[in-house]
């Protein structure tokens, strides 16, 4: 092993599969390996989850509320009544409010949206900005991707005589607001069959119910689908049931006929003509889109992706990615900073089973990314702190597998307010009641942590030979994308390959390993990279000796080299043992 995590090793499971579906992929055994471990039996299942149906979408009114949601939004409308929609500074919740406000404008006037500055309003909605909007005639707001804890502050809406829909899917307190409708799967008692939309999604689902219910088709609103997939992968929710068909067409519709914000940002990455992919929204396009409400303000972004004109989009996606820009020497800054603060914690450090760093300069705008910076570091759940207005204020990542929201509510009555779900959390605390927050965050980790949940896993879903990758097997496996948690891209483990010869060391500090394999079961060489593994570059490219290898398949950027159609993503590489 590499030394930098474990894996799971690869067991023969039994395939819960009928005849039918066996037969089918009896040439590509892996791909029929495949759909078991995802609960695909047949061979109907297969074509399902193969061409994800917008007709498979679930019914809008089966979430709680729903009813009476619609409802309050066409009584606003029919009374002309004036409707903000609001919602988070992030990309789940400026794309909800993009798609939302953009909806109903085709059919009324009277609406406005608004996002609130990290820096001046802050998360949620405040009781400064209900007193805005009773002074410009609010009768109705549209809260999107956050409000399932702000019942103070809907309390006194309500008593301003402005109502609320909550589109949300944070995890809800016991006692909930006083809204007219409450739209979020994850309430207790909800049988809605997708638990874990994300907040666009839930907003999403408000226009369908819309929608039906005044018998408008669904032609416009698919076409927004790309905003859903942009905010389904920055928000990092299960890429299963509807969210997978969410996703599978809002990526048809970046690559066809996108947004034109989203295409201004497509262009400014440098992604124009290739085809878009999840990854591509993760690493490119959602954290532009997130820098707006970082540095500066969640309203440009959706000043942005609710553009008419692309010439406006483009000078809007212009100044979006030099915030981006800016945010990133940010990044790298606080990110050092907090490193060297860690590293003389030393053995303190290394006795903890999580970590609570405060620094009280640091830029709020960066400390969620710092966060998960540290717990991809460190592998411990992390909590970053800084000063803003008065408390110390902060993010939350968690570790694959442990439930950072139950950590930070063990400490809640130190807390002034704090939300989110089981791996990122918001929350804010006196300064003083740092230290005690720090003692009983490490005491409920210590105790609830699992020691495996300490080290990075990765599981094998399949042992495959080169011999095995062939047209048909790589034509199936496209068909399992969009990959995210719960489709995760299948990772696989190919034993006893060798060096042809012709590996090489590359990077601007030699660090890491161009590979091209071969194995006994192929004549064919395969190129591979293994990053940050030049360790093991003697071993298997000097001592010419059999390795094993961990790896994802990705589609070649090299269509001319060996191995042309795919590139494997190395993840560990293991010396086989001695026969």
């Amino acid at each position: 092993m590499t030394g930098k995590c474990k894996y799971l090793p690869h067991t023969s499971k039994p395939q819960r599969i009928d005849q039918a579906l066996a037969e089918r992929f009896a040439s590509c055994p892996p791909i029929g390996e495949l759909l078991a471990e995802r609960g695909i039996a047949t061979p109907e299942e297969a074509d399902r989850f193969f061409h994800p149906s917008l007709r498979d979408m679930h019914d809008p009114f089966l979430m709680p509320d729903m009813d009476k949601a619609v409802d309050r939004l066409n009584r606003a409308m029919g009374l002309k009544e004036k409707i903000m929609v609001y919602g988070d500074y992030d990309v789940d919740g400026t794309t909800a409010v993009a798609l939302v406000y953009k909806y109903l404008q085709n059919f009324y006037s009277n609406i406005d949206y608004f996002i609130p500055t990290r820096y001046d309003e802050g998360y949620g909605i405040s009781l400064p900005t209900i007193d805005e909007f009773a002074d410009a005639g609010v009768k109705l707001v549209i809260i999107l991707d956050c409000g399932i804890k702000a019942n103070q502050e809907i309390a006194y809406a309500k008593s301003k005589g402005i109502d609320f829909i909550i589109c949300d899917h944070h995890v809800p307190d016991d006692e909930l607001p006083p809204a007219v409708a409450i739209l979020n799967p994850k309430l207790e008692g909800s049988t809605y069959p997708c638990p874990h939309l994300s907040g666009c999604g839930v907003g999403y689902k408000l226009m369908q119910a819309f929608a039906t219910s005044n018998g408008i088709p669904y032609n416009d609103l698919e076409g927004m689908l790309d905003l859903v997939a942009v905010s389904i992968a920055a928000d990092i929710v299960p890429m299963v049931d509807e969210n997978r068909i969410m996703a599978y067409h809002g990526l048809k519709r970046l690559n066809s006929n996108p947004n034109l914000g989203l295409r201004a940002i497509m262009r400014i990455c440098n992604l124009s003509g290739r085809e878009i992919t999840i990854s591509d929204v993760i690493f490119k396009i959602g954290p532009r889109i997130n820098a707006s409400g970082r540095m500066q303000s969640g309203r440009e972004a959706v000043d942005l992706l609710v553009a008419r004109d692309i010439a406006d989009a483009y000078a809007k996606g212009k100044a979006i990615d030099q915030y981006n820009r800016d945010r990133k020497e940010l990044d790298k800054q606080i990110t050092e900073e907090a490193n060297n603060i860690l590293e003389a914690r030393g053995e303190k450090l290394f006795d903890k089973k999580s970590i609570v760093i405060y620094n009280k300069d640091w830029h709020k705008g960066i400390i969620g990314i710092v966060a998960s910076r540290l717990t991809e570091l460190y592998y411990k759940p992390a909590v970053v702190l800084t000063l803003s207005g008065g408390l110390a204020t902060g993010s939350a990542r968690s570790v694959q597998g442990f439930d950072i929201y139950s950590a930070v509510d063990s400490a809640r009555d130190l807390l002034e307010n704090f939300g989110g779900h089981t791996y990122a959390v918001g929350l804010s605390l006196k300064e003083e009641n740092i230290p005690e927050f720090t003692r009983r965050f490490e005491a409920f980790v210590a105790e609830n942590i699992q020691p495996n949940q300490l080290t990075p896993q990765v599981e094998i879903d399949a042992e495959l030979t080169f011999s095995q990758l062939t047209p048909e097997f790589l034509s199936n496996l496209r068909k399992f994308n969009p990959f995210g948690p719960g489709n995760n891209k299948p990772v696989f483990v190919t034993r006893k390959v060798m060096d042809f010869g012709t590996s090489k060391l590359v990077g601007k500090n030699l660090e890491h390993i161009k590979l091209e394999l071969v194995d006994d079961t192929s004549g064919r060489v395969i190129n591979g990279i293994a990053f940050n593994m030049s360790d093991h570059f003697d071993d298997i490219h000097l001592g010419r000796r059999p390795f094993d290898i961990v790896y994802t398949i990705e589609e070649s950027k090299h269509p001319n080299s060996p191995g042309a159609s795919i590139q494997l993503l190395v993840k560990d590489i293991k010396l086989s043992e001695k026969v």
